[in-house]
């Protein structure tokens, strides 16, 4: 893949740079990325990129970025058809589903219409190449938590041995409540899918649990371990939502969610979907979260706790990894959670010195 092109969306927020990183770095190819910071009008300042961004362009050779909305229909087809990339990665999103209610119309036509404007995009330009979205689990909205739970000291997990490794591509997407964030990323998962089918495109949709690493920049809304581990370092009180703090999600370094983008590009497949996390291996519920944290840090956490779970949260997900290990045998996880929680540990603590 050396030397070639390759387009990134949400360039600037933890996937798309580990993206970006990984296919600059690893694979030698010109990377253009596109982001306008709306993870910051999302979130607030919590959740600016900027930094991000300027570090690609400080560190990575041939990292183009471009200032530029998914939004803008024109603009994106004008894009594309002027690099005619050889890989489009699409990683920009509205991503909370709690924000999203608030802000309908923005979710919508960034998660649904964005990608849209992708999809035609690639299939006027260049139909051939590899089209990676980056989905979500909370596209089987509520309906995880239909499975006969077992409710154990720290965590939840599944009672019916049929999911012993996890949620697999199959489950149901139908009948539940998805939030309408998951809404949106379900019309555009399903996007894909058919521009894959109908038209022959080598797609994929990766249906991510907790994504992770030491780039993200956690807010409460968005980023789950890495805003549990800053409020730990800054000692602020984290806010547990319901289920007795066993909750349970799977966690996966944003290294690993690059290595298999790499790997799916370098060998596609038509319309594919796969259930993109950690696995049962790195997953953890909230309470065993703070332990770990505690541990590297030295400090307990501090937490409240309420009594009304998120609209729509699961009880316990983790994916079922054993579709995309037969797919690409070659890939698998490299980084524990113990691994992942030091590097964020390391990173907010490094941001803390330097505040």
């Amino acid at each position: 893949m050396s030397a070639q092109t390759i387009l990134v969306t949400g360039s600037s927020g933890l996937i798309g740079s580990e993206v970006c990183t990984y296919f600059a770095r690893e694979l030698g190819c010109n990377v253009h990325g596109v982001d306008n910071n709306q993870r910051a009008v999302f979130f607030g300042e919590q959740g600016d990129t900027r930094w991000n961004q300027q570090r690609l362009q400080r560190e990575l050779k041939g990292f183009t970025h471009h200032e530029l909305d998914v939004r803008d229909r024109t603009g994106i087809i004008e894009l594309v058809a002027s690099l005619k990339p050889k890989v489009i990665v699409h990683a920009a999103a509205q991503p909370s589903h709690d924000r999203a209610a608030a802000i309908p119309f923005d979710d919508f036509d960034t998660n649904a219409v964005g990608t849209l404007n992708l999809l035609e995009a690639a299939r006027r330009a260049c139909p051939e190449s590899p089209f990676i979205h980056m989905s979500t689990n909370k596209v089987y909205g509520d309906a995880p938590n239909l499975i006969p739970l077992t409710e154990l000291e720290t965590r939840w997990d599944y009672a019916d041995p049929a999911f012993a490794h996890g949620i697999p591509e199959t489950f149901t997407i139908d009948q539940s409540k998805h939030s309408l964030f998951g809404a949106s990323k379900v019309a555009s998962d399903v996007m894909v899918q058919e521009y894959g089918r109908y038209f022959n495109m080598p797609t994929c949709c990766l249906r991510g649990g907790c994504l992770t690493g030491p780039n993200h920049s956690g807010v409460e809304l968005h980023g789950f371990l890495s805003y549990l581990v800053k409020c730990n370092v800054e000692r602020r009180q984290y806010t547990v939502f319901g289920y007795k703090g066993k909750q349970v999600r799977d966690n996966i370094h944003a290294l690993d969610v690059a290595r298999f983008i790499a790997a799916f590009a370098s060998a596609p497949r038509i319309g594919e979907v796969y259930n993109l996390g950690g696995g049962k291996q790195n997953s953890c519920s909230i309470l065993e979260a703070f332990a770990i944290a505690g541990e590297m840090t030295g400090q307990k956490q501090v937490y409240s706790y309420v009594d009304q779970n998120r609209a729509g949260d699961h009880i316990c997900y983790y994916s079922d990894l054993r579709k995309m290990r037969s797919h690409y045998p070659d890939w698998d996880i490299t980084r524990s959670l113990t691994q992942t929680m030091r590097e964020i540990v390391d990173a907010w603590q490094l941001t803390r010195a330097h505040g």
